[in-house]
């Protein structure tokens, strides 16, 4: 089969290679994988930042989806021609994350989806929902599962406001998703266009950052000084102070990502967190039930992820867009 593969922390060590086709052994599925999308993470590991003891050589990606090739003996869940999504945790089935369960993740613990072949425990798959295309599927298991339970942090009630930050794919998931909750959606971005496009999906209002770094005052303006219920923030220490201020008095803030940085001179906001009595809740993905359930709501609404397509011959292209932060929505590779 065909691969990609990191054999050194530098995205330009990314490599096409042929490596043999696995046999799935008792209890393994062998998934023929269809297509493949990036993550920050993934885009971290490459560049060593994520973590620099990985063993290498290692196949990246933790989202892909494909179509069941075969099972390996006591398989009895899954047959020849299912479509399917492997999970981002191998381990993490239901219920809190442990240490256990946080051992195996696609494309750092273990190769991921970035091959013509994957093979996955019969435990680490879910069904993808029947009106998605390969693609579509292939930007779930991550940045969806993510967005879906930043959302539950806020156990948001309709009529809730939420902020989201940048049009990512986290972000832009938070956005679809917390319309489907009944909630209303504001966002920031560093261009008016991709705010335009975010206002096409749901967005009630939007400001460009770059233009208005004192953004928070907005967005106790958008509420009526009230603040938001709910911020899914991606941005870490530069931006928390910010978030802090947005949020209402009682709020929560779903802790996602450190696009932003972890810059240590910006101090911690401990007054803020304590004079807004606010909850932070850091979000790691989410587990197989967790999957399960949002494809469940995703299948109800008939969402449609939004992303930007690519061949899997371009993934080094893909990856430098990521990098330079001008896509909207996930960036895809078709395998094949």
């Amino acid at each position: 089969m065909r691969a990609w593969q990191i054999s050194s922390f530098d995205v330009d060590s990314l490599e096409f290679v042929e490596r043999p086709t696995p046999s799935p052994r008792r209890g393994e599925v062998l998934v023929r994988v269809a297509a493949v999308s990036f993550n920050r993470r993934d885009l971290m590991i490459m560049k060593g930042q994520y973590n620099p003891k990985m063993r290498l050589p290692r196949i990246p990606c933790s989202d892909g989806a494909g179509e069941v090739a075969a099972v390996g003996e006591g398989v009895t869940a899954w047959k020849n021609g299912d479509r399917v999504a492997g999970i981002f945790m191998q381990n993490w089935l239901d219920g809190p994350l442990t240490p256990a369960k946080a051992r195996g993740a696609l494309g750092g613990d273990i190769d991921g989806m970035l091959a013509e072949y994957a093979i996955l425990s019969q435990n680490g798959l879910v069904r993808v929902p029947e009106h998605l295309s390969f693609q579509e599927a292939a930007t779930l298991p991550c940045a969806a599962v993510t967005a879906w339970n930043a959302l539950a942090a806020g156990n948001l009630k309709p009529g809730a406001t939420v902020l989201i930050q940048g049009t990512g794919g986290v972000s832009i998931f938070a956005l679809q998703l917390a319309r489907l909750q009944g909630a209303r959606v504001l966002g920031i971005s560093s261009t008016q266009d991709k705010l335009e496009r975010a206002i096409d999906l749901g967005l009630s209002a939007g400001i460009n950052y770059l233009e208005t770094p004192d953004w928070e005052r907005w967005v106790l303006d958008q509420t009526g000084g009230e603040g938001v219920d709910l911020v899914v923030e991606v941005g870490g220490a530069a931006t928390l102070p910010h978030s802090l201020k947005a949020m209402r008095i009682g709020g929560v803030i779903a802790q996602v990502g450190v696009l932003a940085g972890s810059d240590e001179s910006v101090p911690f906001p401990i007054t803020s967190i304590l004079y807004r009595r606010a909850r932070i809740q850091g979000i790691y993905v989410g587990s197989r039930d967790d999957f399960e359930q949002m494809n469940k709501a995703i299948s109800l609404a008939q969402l449609r992820p939004v992303g930007e397509n690519f061949p899997w011959s371009q993934a080094g292209a893909a990856l430098a867009r990521m990098d330079e932060g001008s896509h909207f929505g996930k960036l895809v590779l078709t395998v094949g």
